[in-house]
């Protein structure tokens, strides 16, 4: 009897949380369900884990969990408040979109600065359906964290075979050397041809099955070649 109106107990806190979460929850707004600011997803991390503290211990009294989670609603609208009305603070509290992409090719301090390399950068690109670098003229990614770019005319035209990461940073790609199946001399002649001069000078550089390279030297503009596979190589 004792356990039965213990789990009678949890199930009548669990509900009253559930309630609860569910109202706040609405009233923070529709972007809290979407894309979050970074104090957003702080802040809902915070709730989740409030809202379990008086569903998991019966010792604690409801009444403390329900005002824990309505501070962090009030915290919330003042943040936000805060927010849309001091410019300058929006840029602290929500941070601010980065240009990893430009005119000139990747920028490589704003890619750092974000804690992201050149494969992430690709990976977001791939995901936005652009597989080549040479096809966008930007992108960014916005404060919340989500990628936009924005493509060149025509530029499907520019994405006739998928591309390999053959240098990242400075460092040859051995796997996609193999999957490529040219060898690293191949490309050796490459970057001396183009006057560069190490390797680990090169930011990105980028083969498609076709004999299109995307080569970017570090602190300066890329550049887009044609050349010729040995032995027919394609892919």
């Amino acid at each position: 009897m004792k356990e039965t109106n213990g789990m009678v107990l949890v199930i009548i806190r669990t509900a009253i949380i559930f309630v609860t979460l569910l109202v706040i929850m609405r009233l923070m707004g529709k972007r809290q369900i979407g894309e979050m600011q970074p104090f957003e997803l702080v802040i809902t991390l915070l709730i989740a884990e409030l809202a379990c503290i008086p569903m998991s211990d019966s010792s604690i009294p409801l009444l403390y969990g329900i005002i824990a989670i309505v501070t962090i609603y009030v915290l919330h609208e003042i943040m936000t408040l805060l927010d849309l009305k001091l410019k300058p603070l929006k840029s602290f509290i929500s941070g601010k979109p980065s240009l990893v992409v430009n005119k000139d090719g990747i920028d490589d301090y704003q890619l750092k600065k974000n804690n992201l390399d050149v494969s992430d950068l690709i990976e977001s690109l791939r995901t936005a359906g652009y597989f080549s670098l040479d096809s966008i003229d930007y992108a960014l990614y916005e404060s919340n964290g989500q990628f936009s770019a924005l493509p060149k005319e025509n530029y499907e035209q520019t994405q006739t075979s998928l591309p390999l990461v053959i240098i990242d940073n400075g460092k040859y790609d051995k796997k996609n050397l193999e999957l490529s199946g040219l060898g690293k001399a191949f490309f050796d002649k490459i970057l001396e041809k183009e006057n560069v001069k190490s390797v680990k000078k090169v930011l990105v550089l980028t083969a498609d099955g076709k004999g299109k390279l995307y080569l970017q030297v570090k602190n300066r503009k890329y550049r887009v070649l044609q050349t010729e596979y040995p032995d027919g190589v394609a892919w």
